[in-house]
């Protein structure tokens, strides 16, 4: 990969830059609920994707497809006027949790036969992320606290692997899911 600049020993590549910005422009829009979130999105995980496969985080790398086709579903999803929060009821977040725990618990040992670079943890961010993408498309505010965790989780993923810019990245994203978080909150109930 190209090497954009070195930072403290980090050798930045063009690619985990301009996928970073994409994405960062991507999840900024999506905080806001307008629908403009999803070419973004689809840009920034056609990058990431390239960039996860370079350094066999097979996982992630996979999911950045999920995200493309998210992105497109949620393109003619969502009104021309952005989302519209609405919330789980009780039983329904019960199943996604279960859902969440049984595939991560049926994927980690995948792909760590499969060689992955960091199984567990990138298992966890694989499923977790799907179900948030999938509650988004859906309109749903509990993506965002989900959000969340799946993003504090890759943060450490990233810095243990040594991906610095991606986990400040990450880093950012774990704030901003708090802001969607309370943004969506609120549209929710005035529903």
């Amino acid at each position: 990969m190209f090497t954009l600049v070195t930072i403290w020993g980090y050798q930045l590549s063009f690619l985990e830059f301009i996928a970073a910005v994409t994405s960062f422009i991507g999840v900024g829009y999506g905080i806001t609920g307008k629908r403009i979130t999803w070419p973004w999105w689809i840009i920034s995980s056609a990058l990431y994707a390239i960039f996860f496969y370079k350094v066999d985080l097979l996982a992630s790398a996979a999911l950045q497809f999920v995200f493309i086709a998210a992105a497109i579903w949620g393109w003619f999803g969502w009104a021309p006027t952005g989302a519209v929060a609405g919330k789980l009821t009780r039983r329904a977040m019960a199943y996604w949790g279960i859902g969440l725990m049984a595939s991560w618990i049926f994927l980690s040992p995948v792909l760590n036969s499969i060689g992955a670079a960091a199984a567990k943890s990138d298992s966890f961010i694989l499923i977790g992320s799907f179900i948030a993408q999938l509650l988004m498309v859906y309109e749903k505010y509990e993506n965002w606290p989900l959000w969340f965790i799946v993003d504090a989780v890759a943060t450490i993923e990233y810095f243990v692997l040594g991906y610095w810019f991606t986990g400040a990245l990450y880093i950012a994203f774990t704030i901003m899911a708090l802001l969607g978080w309370r943004a969506w909150l609120k549209k929710a109930t005035r529903t």
